[in-house]
């Protein structure tokens, strides 16, 4: 099989948002110009999409609200467990309530408001609290939700002053209520349907609609973009299907997931139920405003990224599986999905180039007792650069180094890194930090890049080299340290590793 290097774009930006504006506005229209519209996904730097969907722009949702900002209000989700578990965000390596902090952060900085964040399945946890009353005293008003009586079988149980009526109603001035929440299950549709209840009773008549970008209703069930959303979700065990209720109503196949499948019947009872026998929705595909599918430019290019995609998954499942995060049943489910297309797991070309350097890096050193890592980083222009650890450096920044370096073409003899500077770090590590790794991690070898190039020309040009990292595929054999992931995450690349560790010690800093 071959490989192509995913460095044109497939994905259609500008038709994008004005197709998904102007859908969104006429549902609007429909329901008594209110509308709650639950955002699946993530809301902001959506990297899953856009390593999906070449070109597609991570943060195209928040230009979509920059263009509603006048019309809508937002809403902010998150489930009390997720709060107490300390779940955590993997792309940012932060937990979900740091992601609601940092999201308000984000969407400020957007010059978009956030109404009120809203506490989902609220059970006075302790953590829960905690945050709640941070985020109360910082200003932001904070609603709780219990967890609605009767759901999901009682529709007039929830469908009561009990259930839903229950709730703490929030005012909303906007025509559209965008609620959206790190993760899944975090209750976004438990707060919509509560909030058409209220309104309900106060003689408003508004309506319900899900704009979800993953799979993609109208790309074929076993299309590369919608597998790599079941292997995106293994972990909470979502699967494709195709929708029995839209097939049924309309006799067309469309593709959604198994929980809006599984919730339909319900959610529709209750829909009927809240505007007394008026049905709203036929399937959950009519629930959906997602216009994603109808601005893929090239779809060649989009499936080789998705198969990319799943094998970046599978290696991810398979680390944190080493580390306890995750069960032996999520790993099985995307090596399924890999037998499904016939992939290799050599089609990732970095690596056998990053096992290879492990070996060179043990050779180069026999005798000596050690872990040896190896990394491989595959260019845009294809080319593939190692790097592998030693005394002074980890292997990744031993990459970050010599990848930087080809790019500039500077010669291998130059050091970017005069052994003075390594040497203070190394001292503030050892004899100020207390510290017993001395190498440098990413993080580390980046601030020291940093330091060396205000006195050499050298280490300047290689430092205006790392943004033409961002996007490039990394494979390292060994899970990365803290300092290691955190820098490479801001670099922007695509990074697998082996489910190894770079040392015996249990506990890494």
């Amino acid at each position: 099989m071959g490989y192509l290097m995913v460095t044109e774009t497939a994905f259609d930006n500008e038709k994008y948002i004005k197709e998904q504006t102007s859908k969104i506005l006429e549902r609007v229209k429909k329901f008594d110009n209110k509308l709650y519209l639950e955002f699946g996904g993530k809301l902001l730097f959506d990297y899953h999409a856009s390593r999906v969907l070449p070109g597609y722009d991570p943060n195209i949702k928040m230009k979509l609200l920059q263009a509603l900002k006048d019309k809508a209000d937002i809403l902010l989700c998150i489930y009390a467990g997720d709060i107490e578990r300390k779940k955590m965000r993997a792309d940012f390596g932060i937990t979900y309530d740091s992601d609601a902090m940092k999201l308000i952060d984000d969407l400020r900085g957007w010059g978009i408001n956030v109404l009120g964040v809203v506490i989902t399945r609220y059970e006075n946890q302790p953590a829960t609290k905690q945050f709640k009353a941070k985020l109360e005293r910082r200003n932001i008003r904070v609603y709780t939700h219990q967890y609605t009586e009767g759901y999901p079988t009682d529709v007039d149980l929830i469908v009561s002053d009990e259930g839903y009526g229950a709730n703490e109603y929030i005012e909303t001035d906007k025509p559209l209520v965008i609620v959206t929440g790190p993760g899944p299950g975090s209750g976004k549709l438990a707060t919509c349907l509560s909030q058409v209840y209220h309104d309900h009773t106060r003689g408003s008549y508004s309506g319900y609609a899900k704009f979800e970008t993953f799979p993609i209703w109208n790309l074929p069930l076993k299309h590369p973009v919608n597998i790599a959303y079941e292997a995106a979700t293994a972990d909470i065990k979502d699967f494709n299907m195709i929708d029995p209720f839209h097939l049924e109503a309309y006799n067309e196949k469309t593709v959604n997931y198994n929980r809006d499948v599984e919730v339909f019947p319900v959610l529709k009872r209750i829909l009927k139920k809240i505007r007394s026998g008026e049905t709203v929705y036929e399937s959950p595909t009519d629930m959906g405003v997602n216009r994603v599918g109808f601005a893929i430019t090239d779809d060649e290019i989009t499936q080789e990224a998705a198969k990319q995609e799943v094998i970046r998954r599978y290696f991810r499942y398979r680390c944190e599986y080493a580390m306890g995060l995750t069960d032996k049943e999520t790993v099985q489910r995307v090596e399924l999905l890999i037998d499904d297309f016939g992939l290799d797991l050599a089609y990732r070309k970095v690596l056998e180039p990053a096992r290879n350097a492990a070996v060179d890096a043990e050779n180069r050193d026999k005798g000596n007792e050690g872990i040896y890592c190896g990394a491989a980083i595959a260019l845009k222009d294809g080319t593939i650069v190692t790097g592998n650890n030693s005394a002074q450096l980890h292997a990744a920044s031993s990459l970050i180094l010599h990848a930087v370096k080809h790019l500039a073409e500077i010669p291998e003899k130059i050091k970017l890194l005069p052994p003075n500077i390594i040497e203070s770090v190394k001292n503030l590590k050892t004899k100020i930090l207390n510290e017993k790794n001395i190498s440098l991690d990413v993080v580390e070898t980046l601030i020291a890049l940093s330091i060396s190039a205000t006195t050499n020309p050298a280490a300047q040009l290689a430092m205006e080299k790392l943004t033409e990292l961002r996007g490039c595929e990394i494979h390292i054999t060994h899970i990365p340290t803290p300092g290691d992931e955190a820098g490479l995450r801001r670099l922007g690349v695509n990074l697998t590793s082996d489910p190894n560790f770079s040392t015996k010690d249990l506990f890494i800093y």
